[in-house]
């Protein structure tokens, strides 16, 4: 299993926000590339990074500070938010971005999704989050009528390599992960899952890789103190 610290990013920024509501708005770091190289000092070679600016928007808002973490920074980034067309694809992953995510554009754009994965394959991820098993989209604002598990099936039948499956509920609350949620999930899809909302300790992390599940995003229990960084690599290695 690996483990991807997370720096959401709002107003340059690095915030967390409880339960994807922008109104309830933590600053959790001063600089965002200070954050990152520091989780890459504790040795993690993966990290999340959200443009959350450009996830309500649908531009990358915060793109100059994303590329340059993907610049100079040696890890496997993942990047998501606002990414609703071909050229900021194009852009990202020839700039040192490894993956981007995919949410509301494979929601609503499947025919961009296709080109997408035909193109790049498993550097496209597809970011699947979640308010009462209903997919929602431009940054969980937009609820649709979709449900996270037939969804799921739809992605793995078009080829997504691995989806990124957030329980809004749980996402900022340090409540601890919905791993029926996931239970479910993996009983009906053959795909990699990557968890993410909710990890609280050291404890999730142990049930997520008793879970086989595929990765771990943590973000507030890392800053607030709940969870080592060292100790969560250390369980996967």
């Amino acid at each position: 299993m690996i483990i991807l610290p997370a720096i959401d990013i709002r107003g340059g920024k690095a915030v967390r926000l409880y339960q994807g509501d922008y109104s309830k708005e933590e600053i959790v770091a001063k600089d965002i590339f200070d954050q990152a190289k520091e989780f890459q000092s504790l040795g993690a070679t993966n990290l999340h990074l959200v443009d959350l600016d450009g996830a309500k928007e649908g531009t990358g808002i915060n793109e100059e500070i994303i590329l340059k973490i993907a610049k100079d920074l040696d890890m496997s980034i993942e990047v998501g938010g606002g990414i609703r067309n071909l050229d900021r694809i194009d852009k990202l992953l020839s700039n040192g971005v490894d993956k981007v995510i995919l949410g509301t554009a494979a929601i609503e754009d499947k025919e961009l999704l296709l080109r997408a994965l035909d193109k790049y394959g498993d550097a496209i991820i597809v970011g699947i989050d979640a308010r009462d098993g209903k997919v929602c989209g431009n940054g969980w604002l937009k609820e649709s009528n979709l449900d996270y598990i037939h969804f799921s099936k739809t992605m793995a039948d078009y080829g997504v390599d691995n989806i990124i499956v957030t329980d809004i509920s749980r996402d900022g609350t340090l409540q601890g992960v919905n791993l029926e949620m996931l239970k479910r999930l993996k009983e009906e899809v053959n795909i990699k899952i990557t968890a993410s909302g909710g990890v609280k300790n050291i404890e999730d992390i142990q049930k997520l890789k008793e879970l086989d599940i595929y990765g771990a995003i943590t973000g507030k229990a890392i800053y607030s103190g709940e969870l080592s960084l060292k100790d969560a690599l250390d369980l996967v290695k």
